[in-house]
This record gives structure tokens, sequence and C-alpha cells, in this order.
């Protein structure tokens, strides 16, 4: 099990927040978790690499401009070493730049997952992604997809729903990222956890559930792709410590 001890927010009724400023400083974190989420993030991609990382040629420029960005912003912290080929982990742990393969670096460097997404026509369409740790879904099968695809079986994504959220997508601006977070019962406390669309989904259970699940969710605007970015960091706590 890879669990964290706390999160860096509060989850109580009160304090769920639909969508919140981010400050740009905050958009890379790092837990106590961080080892073993890495380590288990490195095993995913050695084993599992057609499962986690997926990009669209066209969405190749994009998906360097997100390293470039992720690297900016781990230059600015005090516990990762970059340099012009490779980044020490805080977990002293160092990682060749591979420009060539942008996302599957991405992946060894940070604990969060990225999904590229940009607008084709009127809809934002996720044309790249690295998800080591989905929640009851698969890259598989939203590849390529608009939102609404995307959110394919959530019941209460309706078509006015899905409007607001593609108005938040083209609302974001560069430098004024936004953040929210979800809180999940789960009974299993793996983090990868894919699972079809049409699949039963028997992992999720009520208050008694053993462990909590939840993803600090990101939006952040690239600058010159004009791709939009949606980040997962996912915490796993035992209920019974909260």
């Amino acid at each position: 099990m890879i669990l964290q001890k706390r999160l860096p927010y509060d989850i109580g009724p009160k304090a769920l927040p639909g969508i919140a400023p981010l400050d740009p400083a905050d958009w890379i974190l790092v837990d106590d978790a961080f080892a073993a989420q890495m380590a288990e993030r490195g095993r995913l991609l050695a084993e599992r690499r057609a499962d986690v990382v997926a990009l669209d040629d066209s969405a190749r420029p994009a998906a360097r401009e997100l390293l470039d960005e992720v690297l900016t912003a781990l230059g600015a912290r005090d516990d990762y070493a970059v340099s012009a080929d490779s980044v020490r982990r805080p977990d002293n742990v160092t990682v060749a730049l591979d420009r060539d393969d942008p996302l599957g670096t991405l992946g060894h460097l940070v604990q969060q997952d990225f999904c590229i997404l940009e607008k084709r026509g009127d809809e934002h369409v996720m044309t790249g992604a690295v998800l080591c740790f989905p929640a009851s879904w698969t890259l598989e099968e939203k590849f390529m997809r608009p939102l609404i695809g995307i959110h394919i079986p959530v019941e209460v994504y309706d078509d006015n729903i899905a409007k607001r959220v593609q108005r938040l997508f083209d609302g974001i601006r560069p430098g004024r990222p936004l953040w929210r977070f979800n809180a999940l019962n789960y009974a299993d406390p793996a983090l990868h956890q894919p699972r079809g669309e049409n699949d039963r989904r028997p992992e999720r259970h009520g208050q008694d559930a053993a462990y909590l699940r939840s993803e600090r969710q990101s939006l952040w605007r690239l600058p010159k792709s004009d791709a939009v970015v949606f980040g997962i960091h996912t915490f796993v706590l035992k209920r019974d410590g909260l």
C-alpha cells in the first residue's frame, strides 16, 4: 500500500470548493508518499507504458511546452535540482531529460498526472496524457475524445454542465491556473485502478470504506500552444487516521 498521512487541504463539507484560483507556485506538490509513488510510476511506465501514456502527433508541441513549464516550476524549488539534461528528484533519483518523450519524462519527474486538452472545433479534446493513477477510468477510452465524451459514464454530466465546463476551459488564462479537489470512498487503496466505461465499479463504497481517495486537480493554460493541462495529484489515506 502507498498511502499519505495527511492532505494539504480541508475536505470538510463546508470546505469542498467548486473551482478556485491556484497560486502558480503551488502547481507541483511533493508529499510524504513521494518516493513510493514515484517508484510505482516508474514501474508502470516500464511495464505498462501503452496503458499510461498516449500522445497524438499534433499535440507534441504542447507536450514539449508542458515539460518546459514543469521544469521551470521544478527549478524554483529547493528539493529538485534541474540541469540542462537531467533532474535530481527529492528522493535523490536522477532522471534524464528526453525531449523526444516529453510525457514519459514527466511521468518520472513528479507525482502529478497530466492530461493535455486542445480546442478542436467547439470542444476541448484530450490529445495527450501521462496517466499512471486513473481512478476508475482508462486512458485508452478517453484519448482523442472531447470533454463530454471524457465524462462518460458520469450521470450528472448533462449538456448544461458540459457547456459550463467548456466555458470554464475557454476562460482559463496563462499564469492564472485554477484548482479543485474531490473526495471518494474506496475499499482498494491501489493507485492504478483503470476501469472501462461499462464495467461495474464495486470499489467505491459508503462512509464505511477503509480508504479516502482524493484528487487535487489543477487547470493550467500553456501560453504558446494554448492547450489546457488538467493535472491530477492523487492522495490515498486510511479513513481511520483522519
